[in-house]
């Protein structure tokens, strides 16, 4: 596959120099000369070779201020308008008993979005780019027309959130979906990343309607306490955990691994800035959980005792609910979020999909371009705006319940993104000094395996309608023995393989045992000097270019592991569709 061997880098907003290579020497796999160059964010900028060395307490905060952006844009953008649809089905239909699985999911968020950001910096190029060159174009094309084909869903939906909260304000479709299209195009359109994350950064300030919203359905403290503990509303049954598995795939959608990762490498953030970047995703990270809990209060205390209680259809519907229980007010700070949130999401998603078009195809794929020199990348994104656009005029009666499948597919593909990326932050001809701990992989493994086991159990309440909580508990507890006796046998493979390779070392180094090999690397250097190295090493470490590494290659047993997990993960699809079906006709 032919990538850029040249292209202009944009040295400011007005002029664009002739065409130049990218230097593999020194950015190693970075393969769009845009991606090289000063981190020039909405809050600040910092200088391709600037260092926190020597620099006070409020020059690192304004380092940190301008690398901020792509963590906090990528966990806003989760509470999208499927989100914001999810968490007021919760909310509406079963109180705030479901704010146990948020809480679940903030380690399963920090996890899985640490990894690309490692994966970004280190890289310097996107996740399918990655994909494709480790795994295979068969693998690639697997992975990357999953997220083509929910991507485009979930934009039809973002429109639709569009319509629905325009829509309460009296601003019809025709007018409110091509009109919202129209201002995503521009604002992309512009070949400034700075001011496209500034406008980004204009609407999550809008979040800030959350806190009055809130407060005004004059929430119990007690209730939403008491939803922190694990509990199954009405039973354990196939629409309970539908809506569960929609929670995950909203709050954790595999669309935020592509974006979150391309958009740091377009970013220009290197690896000495990996610290400020978890900074930047903690800071979403308590954004989106304090959105979704006050989206979830909204809807749970806003109309508790109302005849819409227990009955949730649309997030429209809610909107309109909270205006004849609470008042207009309560209904148009619903109705202002959840515009918000679709056109985050629209924009976000969107850019995921494109970003990882343009990965796939070879093309320019960066917000520093300008139209005319990167025309693929922004007819892509035009394109898919238009198609979901048109989509979103579909028939009324089953647009909400498409939003929540949406929802759901993406929680039942999650697994197969998050093996992906597991994989990769374990492949140290790609990350070196920044590959996976044995902690971040037992709990990367720990989450990749839960998610398996709920899309289990969704599969086996939609083929088995009367299976009893009890008999689901059991196979998860059986599930969870299974996942536990598998992970000490990839552990000791593990080590085995660990083993052969200091025997390895130890007959180069002259017949030594392993154990003495150890002992060697323990004695010449001190733990501290040894961080310290590593440090430094690990600060300007960046992926040597792609085409020059090997390929690693899988075992039988990986080979057959990553087949089966295909197959069983197209038949949960194929029941999500099923049971969205059942719940469209009664």
């Amino acid at each position: 596959m032919a990538f850029f061997s040249n292209g202009g880098t944009r040295r400011n907003s007005s002029t664009v120099t002739a065409p130049d290579p990218v230097d593999t020497t020194t950015h190693g796999a970075v393969m769009d000369s845009a991606h090289v160059g000063d981190i020039v964010g909405a809050l600040g900028t910092i200088r391709q070779h600037d260092t926190t060395e020597g620099r006070g307490r409020w020059q690192r905060f304004r380092m940190l201020l301008a690398v901020i952006g792509p963590g906090l844009i990528v966990m806003v953008g989760d509470n999208d308008a499927g989100g914001v649809a999810t968490y007021a089905n919760a909310g509406q239909n079963y109180g705030m008993a479901l704010v146990w699985t948020l809480a679940l999911l903030i380690p399963v968020l920090y996890v899985n979005q640490e990894m690309v950001v490692r994966l970004g910096a280190v890289a310097g190029v996107g996740h399918a780019r990655l994909i494709f060159s480790r795994f295979g174009k068969f693998w690639g094309a697997f992975s990357v027309g999953d997220l083509f084909i929910v991507n485009a869903l979930t934009i039809v939906t973002e429109f639709i959130g569009v319509s629905m909260a325009l829509g309460y304000f009296g601003l019809p479709k025709s007018i409110s979906v091509p009109l919202a299209a129209v201002l995503l195009f521009a604002v992309v359109a512009g070949g400034s990343f700075r001011r496209w994350e500034r406008f980004l950064f204009a609407l999550i300030a809008i979040n800030i309607v959350m806190f009055p919203l809130a407060i005004m359905v004059h929430p119990s403290v007690t209730e939403t306490a008491k939803g922190v503990i694990p509990s199954f509303p009405g039973g354990l049954n196939s629409t309970l955990l539908l809506l569960v598995v929609s929670i995950v795939g909203t709050t954790v959608a595999p669309w935020q691994l592509f974006f979150q990762q391309s958009n740091i490498v377009d970013k220009r953030i290197t690896p000495r800035w990996i610290r400020y970047e978890r900074v930047d995703l903690w800071v979403g990270i308590v954004v989106v959980m304090l959105g979704a809990v006050a989206i979830m209060a909204a809807a749970a205390f806003g109309l508790a005792g109302t005849d819409a209680f227990g009955n949730f259809t649309d997030a429209g519907a809610t909107a309109h609910a909270l205006h004849d229980h609470m008042g207009n007010t309560v209904g148009a700070l619903f109705a202002i979020l959840l515009l918000d949130a679709s056109l985050i999401g629209a924009n976000a998603v969107a850019l995921a999909t494109t970003y990882a078009l343009g990965d796939t195809m070879g093309k320019r794929h960066s917000l520093h371009w300008k139209v005319r020199e990167a025309p693929v990348f922004y007819l892509a994104y035009a394109l898919l705006l238009g198609i979901a656009a048109a989509v979103a005029f579909s028939p009324d009666h089953v647009l909400g319940l498409i939003t929540q499948g949406v929802q759901a597919l993406a929680g039942v593909l999650l697994p197969s993104a998050t093996v992906f990326l597991v994989l990769l932050c374990n492949d140290k001809a790609v990350l070196g000094p920044w590959v996976n701990t044995t902690r971040q992989n037992i709990v990367a493994g720990i989450i990749v395996w839960s998610l398996v086991l709920l899309s289990l159990a969704l599969t086996a309440t939609t083929f088995f309608h009367d299976l009893s909580q009890t008999t689901l508990e059991i196979g998860f507890a059986v599930g969870a023995l299974v996942g536990v006796l598998g992970g000490l046998a990839v552990a000791l493979a593990r080590h085995r393989a660990e083993r052969r390779a200091a025997e390895r070392t130890a007959a180069e180094l002259g017949g030594l045992d392993p154990d003495q090999v150890e002992e060697l690397d323990s004695t010449r250097l001190s733990r501290s000097e040894r961080k310290a190295i590593l440090d430094q090493d690990r600060d300007i470490w960046r992926t040597p270019a792609l085409d020059t590494l090997e390929r690693p290659g899988f075992s039988p047993l990986r080979t057959a592991g990553m087949i089966a997990l295909r197959g069983y993960l197209l038949l949960a699809v194929v029941l999500v569709g099923v049971k969205i079906f059942q719940q469209i006709t009664g």
